[in-house]
């Protein structure tokens, strides 16, 4: 009991550095929003997490004149929050759950609120540099492309596992299937050629390599569900080689945009507690 009352009171007579802050605790799919105490017959309310229910959280700590604002979430529940707030002209802060946890008499998401609002106020959450909303998007793609890079380099991998199932020793020809010459023999194989001979047209003259034992690594047992499995992967690689151009085109375009901002004097607008 004595520890709980230092910890409540530790904060009691702490001067107010920011008199307009609130507290948010964010979840999935309830949002609990504290403000000052005076500043609204109910400080503490409990929204949901639809767009409607962002912009009503936004209105309300306009209302209650607020203008800074530290939210403690998990996972990215707190993306589109932080959003809004950033566009309606608040001054945000992401905390870290480990700065206001261990808090004894803490039992729901409205007093965890009603915590955060507190330690904000008395200036004793940390925080640091966050990724404005330009910086964010180019991120994502980033993410995005090596998303798709890795699931491209699965279908390689399945590709090679096949091959070598029916006993075709492409990869000790070439280092990279997916390269010049790989990519023209396994477009042979799949619009039907078996013979060996037929594929020595297809290899690159920088491949050195003795002519018998080109034409026994390329002899195979031609199994029909490896086949399958060989051209539904190789659709699945160019279906991704696709994808990948395409973001591409996009990290350009977001690139594009960031230049020119950064042009403007540029400045990030929102605050991250450590990690």
């Amino acid at each position: 009991m004595k520890k709980r009352a230092s910890v409540k009171g530790s904060t009691v007579n702490m001067p107010l550095v920011n008199p307009n802050a609130a507290g948010i605790d964010v979840g999935d799919t309830i949002h609990a929003v504290a403000v000052p105490e005076g500043r609204d017959e109910t400080p503490v309310r409990s929204f949901g997490a639809m767009t409607c229910d962002l912009e009503a959280i936004a209105n309300w700590l306009h209302e209650c004149r607020v203008d800074t604002v530290a939210m403690e979430s998990t996972g990215v529940y707190w993306k589109p929050l932080f959003s809004l707030l950033i566009q309606r002209g608040f001054e945000v802060y992401l905390v870290n759950a480990r700065q206001v946890k261990n808090v004894s008499g803490r039992k729901n998401d409205e007093d965890d609120a009603r915590w955060i609002q507190k330690l904000h106020s008395c200036g004793l959450l940390k925080s640091s540099y966050l990724p404005d909303d330009e910086q964010e998007a180019l991120r994502t793609l980033v993410r995005h492309r090596r998303t798709l890079m890795q699931d491209r380099g699965r279908c390689v991998l399945r590709m090679q596992k096949a091959l070598e199932v029916m006993n075709v020793k492409l990869h000790t020809l070439i280092r990279d299937i997916t390269g010049k010459t790989g990519t023209r023999i396994i477009e042979t194989i799949l619009w039907g050629e078996r013979t060996p001979e037929c594929f020595l047209a297809c290899i690159e003259s920088n491949i050195r390599a003795d002519r018998d034992i080109l034409l026994k690594s390329l002899q195979g047992n031609w199994r029909e569900e490896q086949l399958y499995l060989l051209e539904d992967c190789y659709t699945s690689y160019q279906y991704y080689t696709g994808r990948i151009a395409c973001c591409d085109a996009a990290i350009e375009r977001q690139l594009q945009r960031y230049r020119g901002d950064s042009l403007g004097d540029r400045h990030g607008h929102g605050k991250v507690g450590d990690g």
